[in-house]
């Protein structure tokens, strides 16, 4: 019963008229910069970062949340109109949607991709509401040591899932954790790795390095590979609205997307395109023709895109109880957070409850505006995708600058903008994740800080990581979840392997 009423005072938190605003302009902008070709959730909410810094934390943060959720149902658009995903969760989406746009049911392939993700959203948010306070109080007995450990599991989550090698993404981790010790020392008062600059005593800006890592490092990249063929945008031909066949094929696939997808984005050890990968898998084992698939199946659309936006509100899970981040997208939100001396955790819900439930409220009011957003203007999305790739990365270049100076007028900061860019690309180029970076900035402070405290209470008894019964569990974890994406991924990407050899066929 309090979970309603914890409900019910987010709802009105986030149904004040500025609060509502702050989430129209946020799916609005979200939806407009997702739908973009190349530009996925993860690099769609970096650079719209800075334009949260003037608000309120609660507007902000509504704001935020309804850029998250337009960037995810933007990225649907290119992957079905352009076969361009925006990121690895897309790709499912893509495999089936532009088959059947190319055959002229574009409309009820974005339309189904739309419905879908709200029908994902609501459920999933719902679930997120219920599940967040017995998390919440389990963490409220965490102490220095089970903190430490759950630093460990979020490095090993990052390091595992995001890219194909555990060990490009640990030497990610690794360089985030190195620029996480640039600065004063929280204890000693010392500095480390300033190099004499007064600039860097203050430590590294998260905002920068984020944005600069996505922005900035995806637009050197894209134009390092020169001038190529433009991509043909498929019109959407006939009517956009799904046919009672179509939703009698659509509907039980929302179901089980959402319900595969939500617990697998809420694991430490998640990420959304596992959860496609499953859907898919599942949607051909159980279809009626199966033949269809990879020829257009309007299932391979509706279960992956709905387990993809579960998974997104999945992942929040961790992101508002434990402050933990399990993808690119959750790394940046937590950055979001600490713009405002935010830390998500059990301790957020006990001191401030009605800024963490007006964003779980905000989530459900930013489903339903999706909707109406998304169904109308899909001719205007559409004449987005026209934009020449030069003006569209010129233009995401000016606007990380512009941000970055509105932020923190220096500049230095605009070196560091730079030189981070320069590093996001390089990695890019060498195959290397972005996200580990972004993560080991964010957390690694937080994790030295409870190990020195646990080691302080120890007298220097490194074993006393491993006698609380929590920590213990959680190193257990963090070891499977070196393990659990490579069983998972192996599994759901044979099915989606097999489908584009039989494709090429």
């Amino acid at each position: 019963m309090a979970t309603f009423e914890f409900l019910l005072q987010g709802l009105w938190v986030a149904a004040q008229p500025m609060n509502l605003l702050y989430a129209l302009i946020g799916v609005t902008l979200g939806t407009a910069v997702g739908v973009l070709p190349g530009i996925g959730p993860a690099l769609t909410v970096a650079l719209l970062l800075p334009v949260t810094y003037q608000l309120d934390p609660a507007g902000s943060l509504i704001m935020f949340a309804g850029i998250y959720y337009g960037g995810m149902y933007g990225g649907s658009t290119t992957s079905i109109l352009l076969n361009t995903p925006g990121e690895s969760a897309s790709i499912v989406t893509a495999l089936e949607g532009n088959k059947m746009a190319r055959a002229g049911r574009g409309g009820p392939a974005l339309a189904t991709a739309a419905i879908g993700s709200f029908v994902a959203g609501l459920i999933a948010t719902l679930g997120l509401a219920f599940i967040a306070p017995y998390i919440v109080k389990l963490a409220l007995v965490f102490g220095p040591r089970e903190y430490f450990a759950l630093m460990v599991l979020a490095f090993v989550t990052v390091s595992s899932a995001f890219g194909d090698s555990t060990l490009r993404g640990l030497t990610a981790l690794f360089v985030g954790l190195a620029l996480s010790v640039v600065g004063i020392d929280q204890l000693t008062g010392q500095a480390r790795l300033s190099f004499g600059v007064p600039e860097l005593l203050d430590g590294i800006e998260v905002t920068t390095l984020a944005v600069a890592m996505f922005a900035i490092g995806e637009t050197l990249f894209i134009a390092a590979q020169g001038e190529k063929g433009p991509d043909k945008v498929e019109a959407v031909r006939g009517s956009i609205w799904m046919s009672k066949a179509d939703w009698a094929r659509s509907w039980k696939p929302w179901l089980r997307g959402t319900f595969i997808g939500f617990p697998i984005g809420a694991m430490p050890a998640g990420g959304a395109e596992i959860g496609t990968f499953l859907s898919y898998a599942a949607e051909k084992r159980l279809a009626k023709h199966p033949e269809e698939f990879g020829n257009g199946a309007i299932e391979g659309v509706a279960g992956p895109e709905a387990a993809n936006n579960a998974s997104a509100a999945g992942t929040l899970v961790p992101l508002l109880t434990l402050g933990l981040p399990t993808t690119a997208t959750a790394a940046i939100m937590l950055a979001g957070f600490q713009q405002y001396g935010l830390q998500p955790g059990p301790l957020l819900f006990a001191t401030n409850p009605q800024l963490v439930w007006g964003l779980i409220a905000s989530l459900l009011i930013a489903n339903f505006m999706l909707l109406v957003l998304n169904l109308p203007l899909i001719g205007l999305w559409v004449k987005l995708l026209t934009i020449p790739k030069p003006w569209l990365y010129a233009g995401i270049l000016l606007f990380a600058t512009l941000g970055t100076i509105g932020a923190n007028p220096s500049v230095y900061e605009l070196g560091m903008l730079l030189a981070f860019g320069l590093l996001g690309y390089a990695m890019r180029v060498f195959g290397y994740p972005i996200a580990p970076v972004v993560v080991g900035l964010i957390l690694g402070p937080l994790a030295e800080q409870q190990l020195r405290r646990a080691l302080a209470i120890s007298q220097g008894d490194v074993s006393v990581l491993f006698t609380s019964p929590i920590a213990a569990v959680l190193l257990v974890i963090a070891a499977a979840a070196l393990i659990i994406p490579l069983i998972l991924r192996a599994r759901g990407r044979g099915e989606v392997l097999a489908q584009l050899a039989a494709n090429e066929d």
